[in-house]
């Protein structure tokens, strides 16, 4: 298993606690696997140890990362296990879509993974803005599968360093075992300003992480209230004051009809 793609997952992972005061955050929430793609070609970085140095450039860059935890003593929770089968970026965005019905799409990407290929990634993603009546707002999902056995790490513990700014939540929950997930599952949600102190007139992002204890195939879908920075501010304006998606519409949709072909080909 290569150990760029695992390193390459873990650095997406790792900026999401990180204040996202960049409009280039909130574009790359799951746009993660675009510049994963062309930080692939880099090769293979040795070891942990130049982890922190390599995040803290990968910041910088435009098109900035989401979805990442800091380094810490969960980092190496964060390794990947290769997807059992290819997913389709066009797959993401059909299950993505129907997660948000009755809504308008617009800037719509995607992309696959390849397991029979070292350089194709371990990670689908899908995004897009949608216009529900309540305002626009960016929505995008990832899946991946995490290494067995699982460990408190990304997407299944809220402990990290630093701590969290003022205002920003953290909580986990069990999904009992039933026919849709077998084993059961761990449900993080988060809530994150995109600026501190908050403001009303702060955008924010929700992140919903399920995580299937028995294979560890996970789907995080992250959602602004947001599309964009605002004028001359470079900090995301929001444009409606809720997500389109309650944490509980998302967790049954990720764990619902529309999502179980990727779990299954993650797992």
């Amino acid at each position: 298993m290569p150990f760029e793609a695992d390193l390459a997952h873990a650095l997406d992972r790792t900026t999401n606690s990180l204040e996202p005061d960049l409009p280039a955050l909130l574009g790359g929430a799951v746009q993660r696997g675009r510049s994963r793609r062309r930080r692939r070609s880099a090769g293979i970085i040795a070891g942990l140890g130049a982890f922190g140095a390599i995040a803290g450039a990968a910041l910088l860059a435009p098109g900035g990362l989401a979805g990442i935890r800091p380094a810490g003593s969960d980092m190496e929770a964060a390794a990947l296990a290769m997807p059992r089968s290819a997913i389709t970026g066009d797959q993401m965005i059909q299950a993505l879509e129907q997660t948000l019905p009755g809504g308008r799409f617009s800037q719509v990407t995607g992309q696959s993974n390849n397991p029979s290929d070292p350089n194709g990634g371990y990670v689908a993603n899908g995004e897009l803005v949608v216009d529900d009546g309540h305002g626009a707002a960016f929505v995008g999902v990832s899946a991946v599968r995490l290494k067995l056995p699982l460990k408190d790490g990304d997407g299944l513990s809220c402990e990290r360093t630093p701590a969290r700014a003022a205002g920003d939540t953290c909580t986990l929950s069990e999904l009992p075992s039933s026919a849709a997930i077998p084993g059961g599952a761990v449900v993080m949600s988060e809530q994150n300003a995109a600026g501190h102190p908050a403001r009303a007139d702060t955008a924010r992002r929700w992140t919903v992480t399920v995580t299937l204890r028995s294979t560890g195939a996970q789907l995080q879908l992250v959602q602004w209230n947001s599309t964009g920075g605002g004028s001359g501010s470079g900090t995301p304006k929001p444009t409606r004051t809720a997500p389109p998606l309650s944490e509980q519409q998302v967790v049954a949709a990720l764990t619902g009809a529309a999502w179980a072909p990727i779990l299954g080909a993650v797992g």
